[in-house]
């Protein structure tokens, strides 16, 4: 049976947890964030999930700023006013946020003295040379630092796989071959396995607004493409039973490469798992997100003989 149209934009998903600590941040509680962090613990994937959608209301709100007045030792409250400082100086830009880069870059690592095995404040720094400093020394050492604590950590991977993109900082064509070898060696059923994918739909996305006359959106890198079917062999098939904090994220990025392969018979599992979560990217790189993912998870579920056309 064919889904409803209606998708959930909520940045929390279906962390019901989360929902109700972003209720209490909306009213500048910070008691609500605090308790969702700590019983979130060392669960470095939920946890930064959590502390980045967190953020994204502390920028613009004082929350966090007050609950780490409150406890200026709390390794919770640090770590998100660290998500916080990073994600102002990002808005602000590399020299407007130069400051507030400092200021995070400070607080990430008084973070680090408070809980030394937190990997959510290194994942900031890295974000912060990507978008401040960059420097590949330090990048080496800080992917050391996290390959130490979380080897597999999806957000450190997709974070340094930015930095290599040639629209930042990377040399053309380093990002796809470290996401190449990165999928290549991480454990069947982790979601590493998507960062080719990845590279693709930036790729796709640099190249039309480089070339936007020549290469049109009907021209894509998708068709007859060998990572999908390494995706599917390396982590969708084995993935976990409880799905990663940003499942969503991923699962969008397989079944866009699938239905843009035209194989939407496959997509169809993948659309079933993700429900009502679209999000933004990939769709967003070949049109309008919201009416291709609703377009593309209709020809999923709509018979054979119509998905033909």
């Amino acid at each position: 049976m064919t889904p409803g149209r209606s998708l959930v934009t909520h940045p929390a998903r279906g962390d019901e947890a989360l929902r109700r600590a972003l209720e209490d941040a909306s009213m500048g509680r910070w008691e609500g964030p605090r308790d969702l962090l700590i019983s979130t613990g060392p669960d470095w994937d939920r946890r930064i999930f959590r502390l980045q959608v967190l953020a994204e209301a502390g920028a613009r709100l004082r929350f966090a700023d007050t609950w780490a007045k409150a406890e200026p030792r709390s390794p919770h409250a640090l770590a998100l006013l660290g998500n916080v400082q990073a994600l102002r100086a990002m808005i602000a830009g590399r020299d407007a946020g130069w400051a507030l880069m400092k200021d995070a870059w400070a607080t990430c690592h008084n973070t680090l003295n408070a809980w030394p095995q937190d990997v959510a404040p290194l994942v900031v720094l890295l974000a912060l040379l990507r978008t401040h400093a960059p420097d590949r020394n330090a990048l080496g050492s800080i992917w050391e630092e996290i390959k130490q604590r979380d080897p597999w950590n999806r957000e450190a991977h997709h974070e340094v796989l930015t930095y290599l993109l040639p629209r930042h900082h990377g040399a053309q064509g380093e990002a796809a071959w470290w996401a190449e070898e990165q999928a290549s060696i991480a454990p069947q059923g982790l979601p590493i396995a998507v960062l080719p994918l990845t590279v693709l739909a930036e790729a796709h996305r640099s190249r039309q607004e480089r070339d936007r006359g020549a290469y049109g959106l009907a021209i894509h890198p998708w068709v007859e493409c060998p990572q999908i079917d390494h995706v599917l062999e390396r982590w969708w098939r084995y993935r976990a039973p409880h799905p990663h904090a940003c499942f969503a994220d991923d699962a969008n990025y397989l079944a866009h490469a699938l239905s843009y392969a035209n194989r939407h018979a496959e997509a169809l599992e993948v659309f079933d798992a993700i429900g009502p979560y679209a999000t933004h990217v990939p769709w967003s790189y070949c049109g309008r997100a919201h009416d291709l993912f609703l377009r593309h998870r209709a020809w999923a579920y709509s018979p054979p003989r119509r998905r033909r056309h």
